[in-house]
């Protein structure tokens, strides 16, 4: 121990006992210290060292495995919401964009007159139509087979005539 250590341990040591006590407590305290240095502690077993050495590689692999793992789920939800961004994005885009008008069109025969099996009796303009026909078809059938007794050419292309207006009547509406 050193001198200067030793005057100040002594110093403490009669602040509670007397002077012969005090230096007996020092002593007793040197005599301490050289047994520690003469028998010094046996380190810990290589095993043991090996063991927390085990252990300690272990646990920094599963925190490098949850680091990662936790940078994947970072990377991953960055990219959802890139792409997520991106839909919603060409979503606007497209609806921004002028498309041209398109007609509003609708059936000109009710759903309930296609779904009958008489379209003629359900639909006035339909029976007009089918009774022009068969009378243009009756017409036609008198003149081929010479009934009516005059030029059948001209006929014909009366008749052909009237079958066009009532055509493009027809898809008029």
């Amino acid at each position: 121990m050193k001198d200067k250590s030793k005057e100040n341990l002594k110093e403490l040591f009669e602040k509670f006992v007397g002077g012969e006590q005090a230096e007996r407590a020092v002593e007793d305290v040197r005599k301490g210290e050289q047994i520690l240095q003469e028998h010094p502690v046996p380190g810990p077993d290589g095993e043991l060292i090996a063991n927390i050495k085990a252990e300690i590689a272990a646990s920094l692999l599963r925190k490098k495995e949850n680091a990662f793992r936790r940078m994947i789920y970072k990377t991953v939800a960055v990219a959802a919401g890139f792409i997520l961004l991106a839909a919603i994005s060409v979503k606007l885009f497209e609806k921004g964009r002028s498309e041209p008008e398109r007609l509003a069109t609708g059936p000109i025969i009710p759903k309930a007159v296609w779904e009958s099996d008489r379209l003629a009796d359900d639909n006035a303009d339909l029976a007009t139509l089918t009774a022009e026909i068969e009378q243009i078809e009756s017409d036609l059938l008198a003149m081929q087979l010479g009934e009516n007794g005059g030029n059948g050419y001209e006929a014909v292309t009366e008749l052909e005539t009237e079958l066009t207006e009532i055509n493009s009547d027809f898809w008029k509406g």
